[in-house]
């Protein structure tokens, strides 16, 4: 089906002349304005266009709704003084900022539902995690350096087993990033939200179960690469799809639970992980196989919720959009509103970007400026969860813990630990990340996580016939994880998720999570033999750097996105990349220097996004906005 939108968007959309006083370049917003579409529309104007709009799409019943829907959106923070607005109605837009999280039940059980599915790839995480230590051996593939410790027998294949049960672990990940996640946009495109998640729900579910049931270690490989499949189109839809249907103010709350459920999946797999220890020479295929658990709810309760409503405007079906948003919103007037300022910012979208096939798509995730910026960020922030180093832990601390010096059942009980850590400290990100915000908590939590990474490494001079040996690494492992759960752990997948206009999100969320588990493929093929060589405290050291470089990253290429809807970003990241790197070295260092080094209190920051009057919600605070004078050329993007 076409998306009919952008093919009408030329005869629907009145020359910005005629209604607003002011343009913004979406390839090259050199003034970083964030612009409401809607604003500077006269009321005559825009009473005709909502008339054409509600004729159009079939709406004529919606009339009244609409129009006064269209002139909350044009004017937000100023709905008192519209006239014909109900009693209730005033009530509702205002309990919306006073009382944010007070949302229909449908949205809730949307967001909480689908967020299962993470449960999937965090519990066969853990669950490979404890089978790493048993089904090597059952497979005749032992990455053992000796036979028999006692005897010091060599192991003749040592070297070729390192690498194949790192290939094996990585099977998954591998699927997703050269597969499951690609085929998100075909699928998103035919099937919309809903069918695409039940999709990769049915490939969670069915792989996962043949992976216990595996007799050779080829058959072990096959059903994790299928399960590849699953994780990969559903890691690249269920943020999309979370992020496209709740408010813009707690949109990072209730989308990064997409991570407070991987956490709890990692938990729960390491709970199983524990559960089955002493069950004999299954313990392995239960470890693997208990990760289908989770998928039985997604593939039934998908059933039951709306479609995303900017999925189906894409598809041009308006009518279904606002039943859906209805659904999703406390009131007809908010799904009105919602719905006209959507299309509005469609329709100037549609004037830079245009559509495109496929192909063409994925190759204007680097050509078109406003598309290239999310794409570099995206990348930046899903690379970055790589290197940070959690999933040396998620995929390897059973193996870490035993290199420590602990026994199975010891390295098992620690694991346990790191995973309720991690899912523990991942539920402050629920309010953290909508005021601190996304690039605040990167910035904060990646230089914690390179000293802790450091100092657990060097815990391993500590002689190992101390108490303090193991005591100490589990201790700094776990102080990792603590800072990592509210940090770049809730921020990547709500992130990427949000800043792709809607021509490019299914492409764009691909791209950035295929880089995410296609580095986690590499990590997991490579650690093994880096732990060989390197040593537990040269990789743990290699990693702190790794956090370093990635922390230059984020400073420097990831714009902040809280609080702003998914149309507003298209003015964020309309804002050419190296002016954004130049308001972070010249004026955000300083003022972070003069402010939190020398306690100058009077030090101020100049803002670089500045909002005009029309926009809903707070202004940014001053360290996350950019205001300069100063042109950029598009080259400089």
């Amino acid at each position: 089906m076409a998306d009919t939108f952008i093919e009408k968007a030329t005869a629907q959309h009145v020359d910005a002349d005629e209604h607003a006083s002011e343009d913004v370049n979406l390839n090259s917003n050199v003034e970083a304005k964030i612009k409401n579409p809607l604003a500077g529309i006269s009321h005559g104007l825009l009473m005709s266009q909502v008339e054409d709009f509600a004729n159009e799409q079939n709406m004529v019943d919606k009339m009244d709704l609409l129009k006064k829907g269209a002139l909350v959106a044009q004017n937000p923070t100023e709905f008192e003084s519209i006239e014909g607005l109900t009693q209730d109605e005033r009530t509702a837009l205002t309990r919306e900022v006073t009382h944010k999280w007070s949302q229909p039940t449908a949205l809730y059980f949307t967001v909480i539902l689908c967020s299962i599915g993470a449960c999937v790839q965090g519990w066969d995480q853990t669950g490979s995690n404890g089978a790493n230590l048993s089904f090597p051996v059952a497979f005749g593939i032992s990455d053992a350096k000796y036979l028999d410790d006692a005897e010091t027998i060599p192991n003749p294949d040592y070297e070729k087993n390192l690498w194949l049960v790192g290939v094996i672990n990585a099977a998954p990940y591998i699927a997703s990033a050269f597969l499951g996640c690609w085929l998100s946009d075909p699928l998103n495109n035919y099937f919309g939200r809903r069918g695409t998640i039940f999709f990769s729900a049915v490939f969670c579910l069915l792989p996962v179960i043949g992976s216990g049931l595996a007799q050779t270690w080829q058959e072990l490989f096959i059903t994790r690469l299928l399960l590849g499949i699953g994780m990969g189109s559903k890691a690249s839809t269920v943020p999309i799809y979370a992020a496209e249907n709740v408010p813009a103010l707690i949109r990072g709350g209730l989308v990064m639970s997409w991570q407070m459920w991987t956490a709890f999946g990692i938990f729960l797999g390491f709970c199983a992980n524990l559960a089955v220890y002493n069950v004999g020479d299954i313990a392995w295929r239960l470890q693997l196989g208990s990760a289908f658990i989770p998928a039985v709810p997604l593939v039934v309760g998908i059933y039951f919720c709306p479609e995303s409503p900017r999925w189906l405007m894409k598809k041009g079906r308006y009518a279904e959009a606002f039943k859906s948003l209805c659904r999703l919103r406390n009131t007809e007037l908010q799904a009105a509103r919602d719905l006209y300022y959507v299309h509005a910012q469609l329709l100037v979208e549609a004037d830079i970007i245009g559509t495109s096939n496929y192909v063409t798509r994925f190759i204007e995730l680097f050509t078109i400026p406003r598309v290239r910026r999310a794409t570099l960020a995206s990348f930046v922030v899903m690379l970055a969860q790589q290197m940070c180093g959690i999933n040396i832990m998620a995929f390897y601390s059973s193996t870490i813990f035993k290199e420590a010096g602990a026994t199975p059942l010891t390295a098992l009980l620690a694991s346990f630990g790191f995973g309720l850590v991690n899912f523990v400290f991942a539920f402050p990100a629920l309010w953290t990340i909508d005021t601190f915000g996304r690039r605040n908590l990167l910035l904060f939590t990646f230089p914690q996580m390179a000293w802790t990474l450091l100092a657990g490494g060097f815990c391993f001079y500590i002689p190992e016939n101390s108490s303090a040996h193991l005591g100490m690494i589990a201790f700094f492992v776990f102080l990792f994880a603590a800072f990592y759960s509210p940090g770049e752990g809730p921020v990547p997948f709500t992130y990427s998720a949000e800043v792709f206009p809607l021509t490019h999100r299914e492409v764009g969320m691909a791209w950035a999570v295929a880089t995410c588990l296609g580095w986690a493929a590499v990590l997991s093929i490579t650690f093994p033999r880096m732990l060989a060589v390197m040593t537990p405290t040269g990789a743990f050291g290699f990693y702190a750097a790794l956090n370093v470089t990635a922390l230059v990253m984020i400073f420097l290429w990831v714009p902040e996105t809280k609080q702003r809807t998914l149309e507003e970003l298209d003015y964020v990241f309309a804002v050419p990349t190296r002016k954004h790197m130049s308001y972070q070295v010249s004026k955000a260092m300083p003022y972070f220097i003069k402010r939190y080094v020398f306690w100058n209190k009077s030090a101020t920051l100049e803002p670089l996004y500045h909002f005009d009057s029309h926009i809903a919600g707070d202004s940014l605070p001053a360290h996350d906005a950019v205001r300069g004078e100063s042109k950029v050329s598009e080259d400089e993007k």
